[in-house]
């Protein structure tokens, strides 16, 4: 079996590297670890515009129609430069499933948004328990008329800060099993009610704990089933430890890399 790399991935790979050498020098890296937003947007129009955020989404949400390979080849590039951004919360985290479970009109509506680099969405899945699962989802969303309000605390938000929207995970009803109930909600970030609480981290990335006091949600913003959301989380979840992945394996690479210039000299 050849695990070679395609034409097209390699020079998806030679370009992205080029552009992010010049872009995004490790003097850009320190600066972000400071700064109060912790990205640049200057680099994340350039990324938009090279493509990038809309990668594998189809043509008509102004994406390329790419693979998930692809995409792990770019995002092993961002990891080797250690790209400061929300390119995994909004892409993989949330971008995958609404193009996986969402209806034309938030497909239309959030994708073409993230293609441009014009809106920056987070997931807003692990609470305090800190567990991956369905049993430690229990923010609640309580129906009221045309709304849901969605009341509990989030934990390790990846820029909650920044973010246009959170996709966030909550439960609607009891179940029989854990995974019954669950409902994903397209939250607009600046709702009322919410309150972000900055978490200090080793690699200075910026999370938050995220309060939802009584916020309102419409129930058009239902991602999905309402009650049967857990299944897109258990799609997700795969691909964004893949993503993951792909980021830490470019930085070793990067780490290798200036190893072996080290020694040599």
């Amino acid at each position: 079996m050849d695990f070679a790399l395609s034409e097209e991935q390699e020079m998806l790979r030679n370009s992205a590297r080029d552009f992010l050498t010049k872009e995004c020098p490790k003097t850009l890296v320190r600066q972000m670890e400071t700064d109060e937003k912790g990205y640049s947007p200057n680099l994340w129009k350039g990324m938009a515009d090279l493509g990038w955020m809309g990668l594998v989404f189809p043509e008509a949400y102004g994406g390329s129609g790419m693979t998930f390979l692809d995409l792990a080849v770019l995002i092993e590039e961002l990891g080797r430069a250690i790209v400061p951004g929300p390119f995994l919360p909004a892409v993989v985290y949330c971008g995958l499933p609404i193009l996986a479970a969402g209806t034309d009109e938030q497909k239309k509506h959030f994708l073409t948004g993230i293609a441009k680099g014009e809106m920056i969405l987070t997931l807003a899945l692990t609470e305090p328990s800190a567990t991956w699962d369905a049993g430690g989802i229990i923010v609640k969303a309580t129906a009221e008329g045309d709304n849901f309000v969605i009341d509990g605390t989030k934990l390790f938000i990846p820029d909650a800060h920044i973010a246009n929207y959170m996709l966030v995970v909550a439960r609607t009803k009891e179940g029989k099993h854990k995974e019954d109930g669950i409902t994903l909600f397209l939250v607009d970030a600046k709702s009322p009610g919410i309150k972000l609480n900055p978490l200090k981290t080793i690699a200075s990335d910026k999370q938050f704990e995220v309060i939802f006091n009584k916020v309102k949600v419409t129930k058009r913003n239902i991602l999905g089933k309402l009650d049967h959301g857990w299944a897109v989380i258990q799609d997700l979840l795969p691909k964004a430890t893949l993503a993951q992945c792909a980021l830490m394996v470019g930085g070793s690479q990067q780490v290798l890399e200036m190893t072996v210039s080290y020694a040599k000299e």
